[in-house]
């Protein structure tokens, strides 16, 4: 039988020591967050019996998830980011906050500095020959039901390889490929030609998918286009779409999909829509309206700061 000594006094005063409870200077809040995980920490170890070699194998993990800048990969793949929107949402529904449109994760592939075009923008530079042309456009509402004149729809998503620019190691995309910001017109539309996107994967030999494979789970993400939306006296809105008719729609690894985000996608073959849009070949069309929520007593509790990359 393993020794149990979690509960004594020389465990729970080391922990204290551990965590500077025991020191005037540092950070109150740091120390309160870093007790708590040891704790819980200490005590897996005890209950789960975790072995030395278990123990040094996680450091080790931890090291290589480290190097491999995938953090923030991994972190929407253990349910973090969508247990965070889950809180939100509780803590809207606690509020009696009105939400419209369905947040969801932000994903860590986001680049400030996109190019701002006013009510439509072309997101593709056109050099990705396996696209398939999409043209996707809606109308932004305030929480008030109203079109929203200059609300400002950031947009994002991948290539057909699955890549995303800034962050393709195939070196093929120029910067801001797929990645606008467009400013709503006056009757709060915005809209945007671009490609069909292809879902992605995690890398097969980083430690993101090898921690996945112990769990016995895919590390596969279906087709998607991200968004944030601002506008005056609104939150902002950190959503993203899932492209209809992806087989793993409904299987995301990173539990992105919610009900209200996966929009038709509806294919355009005829001669008269094609030159409607200007375009000589068939296309595919998304309509995705939007509609933000209220300030909570004047103040956007939506906003994250997080690290992200700026170009």
């Amino acid at each position: 039988m393993s020794a149990h000594i979690y509960d004594t006094p020389e465990v729970q005063d080391f922990l204290r020591l551990a965590s500077g409870l025991d020191q005037s200077g540092g950070n109150p809040r740091t120390k309160q967050i870093v007790h708590r995980i040891l704790s819980d920490l200490f005590k897996t170890i005890e209950d789960l019996e975790i072995t030395s070699d278990e123990y040094w194998a996680g450091v080790a993990y931890l090291n290589r998830l480290g190097a491999s800048s995938e953090a923030g990969l991994l972190s929407p793949g253990l349910g973090f980011d969508r247990f965070l929107d889950m809180r939100m949402d509780a803590e809207d529904k606690a509020q009696g906050v009105q939400n419209g449109t369905p947040r969801t994760i932000e994903g860590p592939l986001y680049v400030a500095g996109a190019p701002v075009a006013q009510g439509y923008a072309r997101l593709d530079d056109g050099s990705d020959k396996e696209g398939q042309p999409l043209i996707m456009h809606g109308v932004v509402r305030g929480a008030d039901g109203k079109p929203l004149a200059g609300a400002k729809v950031e947009v994002w998503h991948a290539n057909t390889k699955g890549f995303y620019s800034h962050f393709d190691p195939t070196g093929e995309q120029q910067p801001f490929n797929m990645r606008r910001t467009i400013i709503t017109d006056a009757q709060g539309q915005y809209k945007f030609q671009s490609i069909v996107p292809k879902g992605y994967g995690c890398p097969p030999d980083g430690p993101t998918q090898g921690l996945l494979n112990e769990l016995g789970r895919h590390g596969n993400r279906p087709a998607h286009i991200h968004f944030f939306v601002t506008a005056d006296g609104h939150r902002k809105l950190t959503t993203q779409i899932n492209i209809d008719g992806d087989p793993l729609v409904f299987d995301d690894f990173a539990y992105a999909t919610r009900e209200g985000l996966v929009p038709p996608l509806v294919e355009r073959t005829d001669a008269q829509s094609m030159q409607a849009q200007g375009l000589s070949e068939p296309f595919a069309e998304i309509v995705f309206d939007i509609t933000l929520s209220a300030l909570v007593n004047g103040v956007d509790n939506q906003i994250v700061d997080r690290p992200r990359l700026a170009a």
